[in-house]
């Protein structure tokens, strides 16, 4: 009875909508005790909301990984309502698919065996040799020998595309400069009043949305590692430069990614990939090279798994990949950088100015929503 109060208590804590109004389910975890795993839930669900700047995170943290079909593949998972994501909420009928690309099953280098191998036994929510399955979010759940998401249910279980069980590490670089006029000077928007940030995007070959330049990161790599090398893959081609480029692009990546920088985020992420059994986390840092002299030396070039790279003016009109324009707005809020038309907001969506007297309507030639 303690147990079942004190997960309420930590549900309700959570502001979800979906956990704060349900009773408490037992767990069922031998791995992990009852309060620890209510708190780490509390834990993911707080940072969640921190992060999107919502009153619900069932609604914005855990959306695009319940989205059918599975990326790659005609696989359709098993739909879940808003109501039940939560693992504390009783779904007895619930029947997720279970998928795993043969992609992953062929066992590459950087894939995890199944879990009914006899020769694998994965130490979960702790390092694993070079591999690390700790999670950002705090501990999660083992049910039946595998992770589970501590976001809720997606409908799917296996690995999908995702080669780890649990969590999947990225690295997600965020380079940003000031937009310039010919003479040098910084553009403000006409209607905010701020400066104009950009940042650098990508064309993603496999689902073609724009998105930061990033990736997984690296069995035993340093975050810091992960991040120069790929901006350097995606957003500069390095891996098809000649010995002799590459060492005067360290260079410049060197000077670029030595600077102070911004942790924008790091946890799990809403990605389309996810399963109930593997799930994305990242870390996103912001790097800005306020100066523009870094920048300007550094020619944009598509690579690995980049179709195509480019400049984009930050804004509430982007539409990129997965959780990514949540980072986007923290870097402008951070910088303090125009982002929306409207009234601006802080990070908890409350209006920090009184609103603005209403405009005059634009010209038919004005741009209405952001190219990229």
């Amino acid at each position: 009875m303690a147990g079942r109060l004190l997960g309420k208590t930590f549900a309700t804590l959570s502001l979800s909508v979906a956990l704060a109004s349900v009773p408490v389910k037992s767990s069922g975890c031998l791995s992990i005790p009852a309060c620890r795993d209510s708190f780490s839930l509390w834990r993911f669900h707080l940072n969640s909301n921190i992060m999107s700047g919502s009153n619900g995170a069932k609604e914005t943290s855990h959306k695009k990984a319940r989205t059918s079909p599975y990326p790659g593949s005609k696989v359709q998972r098993s739909q879940v309502p808003n109501e039940k994501v939560g693992w504390f909420v009783e779904w007895q009928d619930y029947n997720p698919v279970e998928y795993t690309a043969v992609s992953v099953l062929a066992g590459p280098r950087w894939a995890d065996p199944q879990i009914s191998e006899s020769t694998f036994s994965p130490k979960f929510n702790e390092k694993d040799g070079h591999v690390e399955r700790k999670s950002q979010n705090g501990l999660y759940e083992i049910e039946n020998g595998r992770p589970r998401n501590p976001a809720g249910r997606t409908g799917l279980v296996g690995r999908g595309l995702l080669g780890r069980w649990g969590p999947n590490h990225a690295a997600d670089p965020i380079i940003t400069r000031w937009k310039k006029d010919r003479r040098g000077n910084k553009i403000t928007h006409p209607i905010s009043g701020k400066n104009i940030l950009q940042f650098v995007a990508i064309k993603r070959k496999d689902c073609g949305e724009w998105a930061i330049p990033g990736g997984m990161v690296d069995p035993g790599e340093k975050i810091s590692a992960a991040l120069k090398r790929e901006f350097g893959e995606e957003a500069l081609n390095s891996l098809q430069k000649s010995s002799a480029e590459k060492r005067e692009l360290e260079e410049q990546l060197h000077k670029l990614f030595s600077q102070e920088h911004l942790v924008i985020y790091k946890g799990y992420v809403d990605d389309p990939r996810n399963t109930d059994n593997a799930w994305m986390e990242t870390e996103a840092v912001n790097y800005h090279d306020e100066t523009g002299e870094i920048l300007d030396n550094l020619t944009l070039e598509a690579g690995d798994d980049a179709g195509k790279v480019k400049w984009v003016d930050i804004s509430d009109k982007l539409k990129l990949y997965a959780s990514h324009s949540q980072f986007i707005k923290r870097v402008a809020e951070k910088r303090d950088a125009h982002w929306s038309e409207n009234s601006e907001t802080d990070c908890g969506g409350h209006s920090s100015k009184s609103p603005r007297k209403p405009k005059a309507k634009r010209g038919a030639g004005a741009e209405k929503k952001a190219v990229i």
